[in-house]
């Protein structure tokens, strides 16, 4: 009976970090349709999200600190649940990034691009890819799909630099360098984003494996 109740509660707990996963990455999503549309509205319901994604990363460290203190598991059952708060310490991050940028998105307002945001439309398709890549890892504890990841998260690194390279070079004219600033930063926050997603990789070959591997390296 005490090993049905832990299965049962581990479930819960991690069907919690699914909806955190669902709600961050939405989230991103939400933040860069606003960013290209110049929604403000649609910026300002991100920021009027994050509340929400804040609070199931509390219920979740709240749940997995009781089945530990509880259940005192050990072996698979404690590495997942080290897991499980660490994979939604990474997601709770991609909310906040999402938040970053739906308040750049705000900055900007409805003034045109000064540079065609192709380039950082390119990041963000391959942010989201990894990151719905790393949900379905994490469900099936697939470590190859994992891995692939990373090749993914070094194009986005490579896209990154090209592109801050090219904004810096806006920026010698006075008159652009609020935008691209703004820009800038829009880049950094999806490329933190896609390191978050390399980060709960690194989290599902510790689950699964039992060792630390460092896959951005």
């Amino acid at each position: 009976m005490i090993r049905e109740r832990f299965e049962h509660d581990l479930m819960a707990v991690q069907q919690d970090l699914m909806e955190l996963c669902d709600l961050s990455i939405h989230s991103l999503q939400e933040s860069f349709k606003a960013f290209l549309k110049k929604d403000i509205d649609l910026a300002l319901q991100v920021i009027d999200t994050d509340p929400k994604i804040n609070r199931l990363e509390e219920i979740i460290n709240d749940r997995v600190i009781l089945l530990i203190a509880k259940q005192q598991p050990v072996a698979t059952d404690l590495r997942r649940l080290i897991v499980v708060i660490k994979a939604a310490s990474d997601m709770e991050r991609i909310g906040d990034h999402a938040v970053n940028i739906a308040k750049e998105s705000i900055r900007i307002g409805k003034v045109p691009f000064v540079t065609s945001v192709e380039p950082i439309e390119e990041m963000f398709h391959k942010t989201i890819l990894m990151l719905r890549q790393i949900v379905d890892a994490f469900i099936e504890e697939n470590t190859t799909k994992a891995k692939e990841i990373a090749n993914l998260d070094d194009e986005v690194d490579e896209l990154t630099g090209n592109t801050l390279s090219n904004l810096m070079k806006l920026s010698v004219s006075n008159e652009h360098v609020a935008q691209v600033t703004s820009l800038s930063y829009v880049c950094r926050c999806i490329e933190r984003a896609a390191d978050h997603a390399t980060n709960i990789a690194e989290h599902l070959f510790y689950l699964v494996k039992g060792k630390h591997y460092e896959l951005n390296n």
